[in-house]
């Protein structure tokens, strides 16, 4: 079991909008993903740190497609939402400056997809000094194998891996 110290750790949910879930992934379903990052969203506010939800837009066009607002219990939960036009949340989004502000210096990380958005923006939290801890049953990729390859070979490379929400506690 991690314990966390709440006044200095950010749960960071990454891309859980309406289009992105909706799509076929593995090893679970966008609302698998979603339930289980909302279970971790709770035990989140219970502590009193922040939940942090990041959602892409296209660059450099008039309308973003349907779809690409947040689920709206994500929406409900986010303290703050950060906008990132790049796969990964930091790259000119304000991500770092927030939660320095907060006093944030390790990230536990969730969403989709693991090998791009989560991976992306856990590689530039690294850069940045963030410890990281991820969720595997609250991720998801377009396949199984690139889920796998992700959890299996990268993010151990970045932080810890754990298997569920429940195996993370605040102290």
């Amino acid at each position: 079991m991690r314990t966390l110290d709440p006044r200095g750790t950010a749960l960071v949910l990454i891309d859980l909008m309406d289009r992105i879930v909706a799509n076929s992934l593995a090893p679970r379903t966008g609302t698998e993903v979603v339930a289980a990052s909302l279970e971790l969203a709770e035990a989140f506010r219970k502590a009193g740190a922040p939940v942090v939800a990041v959602r892409v837009e296209r660059p450099n066009v008039a309308e973003q497609p349907s779809g690409s607002d947040l689920v709206a219990e994500v929406a409900a939960v986010a303290d703050e939402v950060v906008v990132k036009r790049t796969i990964g949340g930091f790259h000119g989004t304000g991500l770092h400056e927030l939660l320095q502000a907060r006093g944030v210096d390790t990230l536990v990380m969730a969403g989709i997809a693991t090998n791009l958005g989560v991976e992306s923006t856990a590689r530039a939290a690294g850069d940045h000094g963030y410890g990281l801890v991820f969720v595997e049953e609250a991720m998801a990729a377009l396949t199984e194998e690139e889920h796998r390859a992700s959890v299996a070979l990268d993010l151990p490379r970045f932080g810890e891996v754990v298997g569920r929400a429940a195996d993370l506690h605040f102290g």
